[in-house]
């Protein structure tokens, strides 16, 4: 069984974990992510149907807090992002809402340069082994490192430590925390929709959440919408059948297609879209005053349900490290 080393592993290649990775690199720590995708940002998800391209997890970032408003400001220079719009029609401007050009998942990829990523990769089991944590691979490989970084779903990263002892205040925080699932449906349309500019809009009630006109986003070359339904269809429905449940959503969008048919499309379910109850802080140092190596867990649980907040977590834990080794 091949076994390799690293000084930091990341579990979960999306905002939190390539954040976190910058910063610890950047401080001179030697860092490894695994992520069970074949692509990069988790929730940061774009898909290609033919010629139509969906962003079909996150939708867009705003920026609060002066870090990540300069982070976009970067990223705007790099030509991965830009702005998409601060008001829906009627409704009195917002914050400024940024998009990934051309698609969410650019900024992801521009996160990753320069970082080494296992790809495909799931990971099976963690265990301590004295100073340092083993990490086995579904592909028969292990890992060692010295410090621990998970970014996943809280309820995925308890499963992964089913068999390590965490301190009984953190696994109560922990337990404590809820999400709302999201199924999304990708369409691709014979026409134009009847959406207004931006090509977005938020529905209150029913089943649909979300609806983004991906070609008038840009993201698409041809006519396509993404539709998130709401928390409680998506609750309801997210282990039924897949194409009838998303049939059922495009025949609850037709006032907003217009006369566009839809002339194929495909459906996904987020299990874990967004939490609903999240920690306070902004990581959790879960190994604190306990004989465990350094154990972070960080990711939009912790510092708030949006894109920012995973990005501040994954700088939040990596602080957490680097202060460590000091």
């Amino acid at each position: 069984m091949p076994h390799s080393t690293t000084d930091i592993l990341i579990i979960g290649a999306g905002l939190a974990g390539l954040s976190a990775a910058n910063d610890l690199q950047q401080a001179g720590h030697q860092v490894l992510l695994v992520d069970k995708g074949r692509g990069l940002g988790g929730r940061l998800a774009g898909r290609r149907i033919g010629d139509a391209s969906f962003d079909h997890g996150a939708q867009f970032m705003t920026a609060r807090e002066p870090r990540f408003k300069a982070a976009i400001a970067s990223w705007i220079k790099a030509g991965v992002a830009e702005e998409w719009y601060s008001s829906y029609p009627g409704q009195p401007n917002g914050h400024p809402r940024y998009r990934g050009v051309p698609s969410m998942t650019a900024v992801a990829k521009y996160l990753a340069v320069g970082l080494d990523v296992l790809r495909t990769t799931r990971v099976d089991s963690i265990a301590q082994q004295q100073a340092s944590w083993l990490v086995s691979l579904d592909n028969g490989d292990s890992l060692s490192a010295k410090q621990l970084i998970i970014t996943s779903p809280v309820p995925q990263t308890l499963e992964l430590l089913a068999d390590i002892a965490l301190p009984a205040d953190k696994l109560a925080r922990l337990e404590n925390i809820a999400y709302e699932s999201c199924i999304a449906v990708m369409a691709v349309l014979d026409g134009p929709t009847a959406l207004p500019a931006p090509g977005a809009i938020a529905l209150e009630e029913g089943p649909i959440a979300w609806i983004s006109d991906n070609l008038q986003k840009g993201v698409s070359q041809v006519p396509a919408v993404t539709i998130h339904g709401s928390a409680t269809f998506s609750a309801e429905n997210l282990n039924g059948e897949r194409m009838h449940i998303g049939q059922q959503l495009i025949d609850a969008a037709a006032p907003y297609l217009g006369s566009a048919q839809v002339t194929e499309y495909q459906v996904h379910g987020w299990r874990y879209s967004k939490p609903t109850v999240v920690d306070d802080a902004p990581c959790m140092l879960v190994s604190e005053s306990t004989d465990l190596p350094p154990l972070v867990l960080a990711g939009d649980a912790f510092a708030g349900p949006r894109f920012e907040g995973a990005v501040q977590s994954g700088w939040a834990a990596a602080k957490q490290l680097i202060g460590a080794a000091r």
